[in-house]
């Protein structure tokens, strides 16, 4: 980083000095008709000299006040830079010495249930005496071009029958199938918990970490006894699963093969009730949803439930929670999806905001320098309105001061989580730039070294910025003691 800061710095330097000729030649124009106006006007020349003369040294010191202004930008825009293409670096490195989630939008199919069932279906082919002599002569590949392939997993039985109709031969097959059919759940309960990680707390990207809980409900609908499966898909998107349970009416089950989901098969008694409950946990970022439009099928009784600490979108055309419960402040809420005898072909399709360290780090910074403009004007009107003096030598230290905590805090970022790098940059420049000018200006200089740390909330920041802002205004008035307009007196007559 420190390699990267110096090129950025040399990169910055020499575009001040390609800025140093033009500004040298309008001084030079300005000391040439200063000239002129002094030939033609020698007293009132003679009395600006003089005034320059005597506020020289006042000049100077503002000079100066403006001169660390403008070292303190030229640093937070080289820190911004350095510490971007430090996150840039590790972003595309295919190495880290830190752990980064592999998550994406997480998608949980619902299961489904069904029983196993025999179904015979019978194909007959009449073969007249020119093909039956073919089939003498060839043999009964012949008949191939007529008859589908009876190769099939799902085949329990085969059967081929030759008839005689007249002159013709009747060729019959039967073949039993074992096919699925499919059973309505008569209930569904699921409960997803997502806690979020924001991006500025060590992680490169915002991800939360689930917990699943579906509870599921089915009933044989035959009278006798059947062969019922049960299939779980597992979710899409979510990284590794960890404490993954399903019972199944009370006992566990681990499948050994999971390409196809977790899959349970058992006997099951006429009209028995199945109780099915599957728990996991993971880590998903961007979104949530539960697919319920795989096929159309009728919903008896669904109840989700997802619980959230960030605030929620709905994707476009899925199905809207029907209840909506949220915190005082907008932050956690419960969604809830409560549907009876329904068909849908809409599914749940949460969505939250994606915030990466990288872009939250780059808004902050980028808003330093207008935090150090900030901390200026509000030093400037603070002294005013206190009627304090405020040396410009001390006002440029305290600039200085109050940029270089953010400096440090950026480098921060790279050995600190980035919060506390932040926060501890921050108190940094404020400590600074009261050892500069004195605890009398610690109310103009909290709103400056406050408002970047704003950003870090990720989605809040205007909000934030919106308070600190009122609150700065509020606190200015007071102390200025200002009771509002008020109307002058009347006199009498």
């Amino acid at each position: 980083m420190v390699q990267t800061a110096l090129s950025l710095l040399q990169e910055a330097l020499s575009a001040l000095l390609t800025l140093a000729v033009p500004i040298m030649s309008v001084l030079a124009a300005l000391f040439v008709a200063l000239l002129l106006v002094g030939l033609l006007d020698r007293q009132r020349f003679q009395a600006v000299l003089g005034w320059f003369g005597s506020h020289a040294a006042r000049i100077g010191r503002g000079l100066l006040a403006l001169l660390a202004l403008g070292a303190g930008v030229l640093m937070l825009e080289v820190t911004r830079r350095s510490v971007d293409v430090r996150l840039g670096g590790q972003v595309n490195a295919r190495y880290s010495n830190t752990s980064d989630p592999n998550t994406t939008e997480t998608v949980q199919q619902a299961p489904t249930a069904t029983y196993l069932a025999e179904r015979t279906y019978t194909r007959t082919l009449s073969i007249p005496p020119a093909l039956l002599r073919r089939v003498g002569e060839e043999g009964v590949q012949v008949l191939s071009p007529y008859l589908q392939d009876p190769s099939s997993a799902n085949i329990v039985s085969l059967r081929d029958r030759f008839t005689r109709s007249g002159q013709d031969v009747v060729f019959s097959r039967e073949a039993t199938l074992q096919t699925q059919e499919y059973i309505t759940l008569a209930s569904s309960k699921v409960a997803a918990d997502l806690k979020f990680v924001d991006a500025a707390a060590g992680s490169r990207q915002s991800y939360y970490n689930g917990a699943f809980d579906g509870q599921y409900a089915f009933v044989n609908p035959l009278a006798t006894s059947a062969t019922v499966r049960f299939a779980f898909p597992l979710p899409r998107g979510s990284g590794t699963l960890s404490g993954f349970t399903m019972t199944v009416n009370g006992q566990p089950f681990s499948a050994a093969d999971l390409s196809g989901g977790s899959v349970w098969e058992g006997q099951v008694a006429g009209g028995a009730p199945v109780t099915v409950r599957v728990v996991y946990r993971h880590q998903g970022s961007r979104g949530w949803s539960y697919d319920l439009s795989q096929r159309r099928e009728p919903v008896k009784s669904f109840d989700l439930m997802i619980r959230a600490d960030q605030p929620a979108k709905f994707q476009r055309y899925s199905l809207f929670p029907t209840s909506v419960d949220r915190s005082a402040f907008g932050g956690s809420q419960t969604l809830r999806w409560n549907l009876q005898n329904a068909i849908t072909a809409q599914n749940v399709a949460v969505v939250f905001e994606q915030g990466s360290l990288r872009e939250t780090l780059a808004k902050l910074h980028h808003f330093t320098p207008l935090s150090l403009l900030l901390g200026l004007a509000l030093l400037l009107v603070w002294a005013n309105v206190r009627r304090l003096h405020l040396h410009p030598l001390l006002l440029g230290m305290a600039l200085l001061g109050l940029s270089l905590g953010f400096v440090v805090g950026g480098v921060l970022t790279g050995y600190l989580n980035p919060v506390f790098a932040e926060l501890l940059g921050a108190a940094l420049g404020l400590g600074l730039a009261l050892l500069s000018l004195g605890r009398a200006y610690l109310l103009p200089l909290l709103p400056a070294a406050l408002a970047p740390l704003t950003f870090l909330s990720v989605g809040n920041a205007g909000l934030l910025l919106g308070l600190l802002a009122v609150a700065t205004l509020v606190l200015l008035l007071r102390s200025s003691g200002w009771k509002g307009w008020q109307p002058k007196p009347v006199r009498p007559g």
